[in-house]
Protein backbone atom coordinates (compact mmCIF):
# COMPACT_ATOMS: atom_id res chain seq x y z
CA UNK A 1 0.00 0.00 0.00
CA UNK A 2 1.35 3.94 -0.88
CA UNK A 3 1.44 6.29 2.10
CA UNK A 4 0.47 9.68 1.95
CA UNK A 5 3.73 12.01 3.06
CA UNK A 6 3.42 15.53 4.05
CA UNK A 7 5.87 17.95 2.71
CA UNK A 8 6.58 21.42 3.22
CA UNK A 9 9.05 24.26 2.58
CA UNK A 10 10.42 25.58 5.78
CA UNK A 11 12.31 29.11 5.84
CA UNK A 12 15.95 27.80 7.02
CA UNK A 13 16.07 30.41 10.05
CA UNK A 14 16.06 29.96 13.29
CA UNK A 15 12.69 28.51 15.25
CA UNK A 16 11.36 27.83 12.04
CA UNK A 17 11.73 24.10 12.01
CA UNK A 18 9.85 24.22 15.77
CA UNK A 19 7.01 26.61 14.69
CA UNK A 20 6.58 23.55 12.33
CA UNK A 21 6.02 20.57 14.73
CA UNK A 22 4.32 23.36 17.66
CA UNK A 23 1.78 23.23 15.06
CA UNK A 24 1.39 19.71 14.36
CA UNK A 25 1.48 18.98 18.29
CA UNK A 26 -1.25 21.95 18.89
CA UNK A 27 -3.75 19.79 16.15
CA UNK A 28 -2.38 16.51 18.17
CA UNK A 29 -0.58 15.39 15.60
CA UNK A 30 2.00 12.56 16.16
CA UNK A 31 5.13 12.89 14.13
CA UNK A 32 6.32 8.90 13.39
CA UNK A 33 9.15 9.54 11.13
CA UNK A 34 10.85 12.98 9.25
CA UNK A 35 13.48 13.77 6.59
CA UNK A 36 14.87 17.37 6.77
CA UNK A 37 16.45 18.29 3.54
CA UNK A 38 18.12 21.88 3.53
CA UNK A 39 19.95 24.64 1.30
CA UNK A 40 21.06 28.28 2.27
CA UNK A 41 17.62 29.40 2.91
CA UNK A 42 14.77 26.91 2.70
CA UNK A 43 14.35 23.05 4.04
CA UNK A 44 11.85 20.73 2.41
CA UNK A 45 10.45 18.78 5.47
CA UNK A 46 8.93 15.59 4.55
CA UNK A 47 6.92 13.52 7.57
CA UNK A 48 5.03 10.27 8.03
CA UNK A 49 2.58 11.36 10.43
CA UNK A 50 -0.84 9.78 12.11
CA UNK A 51 -2.83 11.55 10.12
CA UNK A 52 -1.69 13.08 7.00
CA UNK A 53 -5.01 15.61 6.35
CA UNK A 54 -4.96 16.79 9.64
CA UNK A 55 -1.39 17.39 9.50
CA UNK A 56 -1.61 18.91 6.18
CA UNK A 57 -4.59 20.88 7.39
CA UNK A 58 -2.41 22.20 10.85
CA UNK A 59 0.75 23.31 8.72
CA UNK A 60 -1.50 25.20 6.48
CA UNK A 61 -3.87 27.22 9.58
CA UNK A 62 -0.15 28.40 10.56
CA UNK A 63 1.00 29.95 7.28
CA UNK A 64 2.81 26.86 5.57
CA UNK A 65 2.41 25.41 1.90
CA UNK A 66 2.10 21.84 2.09
CA UNK A 67 1.43 18.97 0.06
CA UNK A 68 0.81 15.32 0.46
CA UNK A 69 2.92 12.69 -1.80
CA UNK A 70 2.25 8.82 -2.27
CA UNK A 71 5.62 7.04 -1.12
CA UNK A 72 6.43 3.28 0.08
CA UNK A 73 7.57 2.34 3.27
CA UNK A 74 9.85 -0.88 2.74
CA UNK A 75 11.05 -3.72 5.29
CA UNK A 76 14.50 -3.45 5.31
CA UNK A 77 16.39 -6.38 7.19
CA UNK A 78 18.47 -4.20 10.27
CA UNK A 79 21.86 -5.74 9.08
CA UNK A 80 24.74 -5.34 7.36
CA UNK A 81 24.03 -5.33 3.11
CA UNK A 82 19.84 -4.94 4.24
CA UNK A 83 19.20 -1.66 2.49
CA UNK A 84 22.01 -2.68 -0.57
CA UNK A 85 19.62 -5.54 -1.06
CA UNK A 86 16.54 -3.68 -1.22
CA UNK A 87 18.69 -1.60 -3.70
CA UNK A 88 18.91 -4.52 -5.92
CA UNK A 89 16.04 -5.46 -6.07
CA UNK A 90 15.15 -1.92 -7.37
CA UNK A 91 17.80 -1.89 -9.87
CA UNK A 92 16.52 -5.13 -11.02
CA UNK A 93 13.26 -3.82 -11.34
CA UNK A 94 13.93 -0.92 -13.70
CA UNK A 95 13.03 1.54 -10.58
CA UNK A 96 13.44 5.08 -10.50
CA UNK A 97 14.30 6.80 -6.89
CA UNK A 98 13.75 10.00 -6.33
CA UNK A 99 14.62 10.10 -2.61
CA UNK A 100 14.52 7.91 0.73
CA UNK A 101 14.82 8.40 4.71
CA UNK A 102 14.68 5.40 6.67
CA UNK A 103 13.96 4.43 10.58
CA UNK A 104 14.69 1.92 13.13
CA UNK A 105 12.25 0.88 16.03
CA UNK A 106 14.24 -1.60 17.67
CA UNK A 107 18.05 -2.32 16.69
CA UNK A 108 19.07 -5.87 15.14
CA UNK A 109 15.13 -6.89 13.36
CA UNK A 110 13.47 -4.61 10.55
CA UNK A 111 13.85 -1.11 9.80
CA UNK A 112 11.71 0.30 7.24
CA UNK A 113 12.92 2.64 4.61
CA UNK A 114 10.78 5.44 3.33
CA UNK A 115 10.60 5.64 -0.53
CA UNK A 116 9.70 8.05 -3.06
CA UNK A 117 9.41 6.22 -6.18
CA UNK A 118 8.66 8.21 -9.76
CA UNK A 119 5.97 5.67 -10.43
CA UNK A 120 4.36 4.56 -7.08
CA UNK A 121 1.75 2.53 -8.30
CA UNK A 122 4.34 0.27 -10.44
CA UNK A 123 7.21 -0.05 -7.59
CA UNK A 124 4.50 -1.21 -5.82
CA UNK A 125 3.56 -3.84 -7.60
CA UNK A 126 7.19 -4.78 -8.73
CA UNK A 127 8.27 -5.08 -5.11
CA UNK A 128 5.46 -7.05 -4.14
CA UNK A 129 5.98 -9.26 -7.02
CA UNK A 130 9.86 -9.52 -6.15
CA UNK A 131 8.43 -10.68 -2.81
CA UNK A 132 9.42 -7.24 -0.43
CA UNK A 133 7.48 -6.38 2.17
CA UNK A 134 6.01 -3.05 1.47
CA UNK A 135 4.48 -1.67 4.97
CA UNK A 136 0.54 -1.08 4.83
CA UNK A 137 -0.31 1.80 6.81
CA UNK A 138 -2.22 1.12 9.76
CA UNK A 139 1.23 -1.17 10.53
CA UNK A 140 3.35 1.57 10.16
CA UNK A 141 1.28 3.68 12.04
CA UNK A 142 0.72 1.51 14.88
CA UNK A 143 4.23 0.35 15.62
Amino acid sequence: MKISQLSTFIENRSGRLRAACEALAASGINIHTLCLADSRDFGILRLIVADPLAGKAALEAAGYVAQLTDVLAVEVADSAGGLARVLATTDEAGLDIEYMYAFSTAPGQQAVVIIRFSDPDRALAELQRRGLNVVEPVKLLQG
